[in-house]
């Protein structure tokens, strides 16, 4: 264990919604949540820049409570270890990502799933039973007592605070080690955009004999393309509104390409060919009744982009005639975490990255409010990284 402390919580502050606009993000002092036996304080040399970071500079979703320091794609070394801390020691390159606590009570059906099943014999023991859930079907994303990695609060009253600055504090079960050969700047978008495609993608059996279709290629939807490709998917197939991306979606990994403004007839022409549909989009005016015509019967539509605004009304029977069946998707659970980790390293899987100076984080934001990074911007500390600089 580690229990010096020669470093101070320095972060780059949104002190009011317009704070993009006028590009007055400032670095300041905080002082982050009491250090716990079971914490790890790691020094940032990477942060990946997130659509959700905008929406909390903004208060686009909610109300922010300013200042706050986002950034909830995090990579880094662990300097302090708590004494309870067992999977992680002072120098190891870890991660974070979107979540920094749950509630991890045994009685959590999230935390810790217990459902049991009987084992049905000739006289239906009940001795004779085996544990449902284990490992990776924990859903510590799913807790009600949930807590991000910036702009929520602990049980003791205490702010979270995230990743475009110097150092941040997380409990030890959402913090991750990084494979030797996965590189921290590719690492960083992992820990959300990667996790939010890769969680969704496996849960529904994407691998061979599987066509998929990722709607929305940004920073999401390219993950989505290199993760469908990594599992083994026979087919997969980007769909965009223009043509703009389509060279991109190929060399991404991408077999198809459906350009959904470029012809009238895209949903006709390609109706009842896709298993598995995850969309990244989050426009008002979504075409989601087309999107359903794509799948197969008895296929699956996953939403992983988060409306700002109620999505648009669509008819069910088409959706009822197939059997389709709609649902949601939130980051990942660690477990999960812990296996895309080794899928990249073990698959080569590389995101696309636009590496960016942290001291120039105003002009990141811009950037990145503009839409013009292909396809994950990452700020990179140059205090704690500057060999990548």
């Amino acid at each position: 264990m580690s229990t010096s402390q020669d470093y101070e919580f320095r972060g780059w502050m949104g002190l009011d919604k317009d704070c993009i606009e006028k590009g007055t993000l400032e670095e300041q002092v905080f002082t982050p949540k009491p250090f716990g036996d079971s914490d790890v304080d790691i020094k940032i040399t990477h942060c990946g820049i997130c659509g959700s970071d905008v929406h909390a500079l903004s208060s686009g979703r909610r109300q922010t409570n300013y200042p706050i320091c986002v950034g909830h794609e995090i990579t880094g070394t662990a300097v302090k270890v708590g004494k309870d801390v067992k999977n992680i020691k002072v120098g190891d390159r870890v991660g974070v990502g979107a979540q920094s606590c749950s509630c991890m009570k045994p009685s959590c059906s999230q935390c810790n799933p217990h459902i049991q099943v009987f084992v049905i014999g000739q006289h239906c023991n009940p001795d004779l039973t085996h544990t449902l859930f284990s490992g990776t079907t924990k859903n510590e994303q799913y807790c009600p007592e949930m807590i991000l990695t910036y702009g929520d609060t602990y049980p003791d009253g205490s702010r979270s605070m995230g990743g475009y600055g110097d150092y941040v504090r997380i409990h030890e079960h959402f913090t991750f080690k990084i494979p030797e050969t996965l590189p921290s700047e590719m690492a960083a978008p992992m820990f959300c955009a990667g996790i939010t495609m890769y969680s969704p993608l496996k849960r529904n059996g994407v691998g061979p004999g599987k066509t998929v279709g990722i709607i929305g290629i940004g920073g999401l939807g390219h993950f989505g393309l290199l993760w469908a490709k990594a599992l083994g998917a026979d087919k997969v197939v980007a769909i965009s509104r223009t043509l703009s991306k389509s060279e991109d979606a190929h060399n991404l990994g991408a077999d198809a390409f459906i350009a959904t403004e470029e012809d009238p007839m895209w949903a006709e022409k390609n109706a009842n060919s896709v298993d598995l549909i995850v969309c990244t989009s989050y426009a008002p005016n979504m075409p989601i009744s087309k999107y359903l015509q794509l799948i197969k019967p008895h296929g699956t539509y996953i939403q992983v982009g988060i409306p700002d605004d109620e999505i648009p009304a669509f008819r069910m029977m088409p959706m009822m005639k197939k059997g389709v069946t709609i649902g949601g998707s939130l980051i990942g659970s660690p477990a999960e975490i812990s296996e895309m980790l080794e899928l990249a390293a073990s698959k080569e899987v590389r995101p696309w990255v636009n590496p960016w100076p942290m001291s120039e984080v105003n002009g990141a934001l811009a950037a990145f409010y503009r839409g013009e990074p292909r396809y994950r911007i990452v700020l990179v500390n140059e205090k704690h990284a500057k060999h990548y600089m």
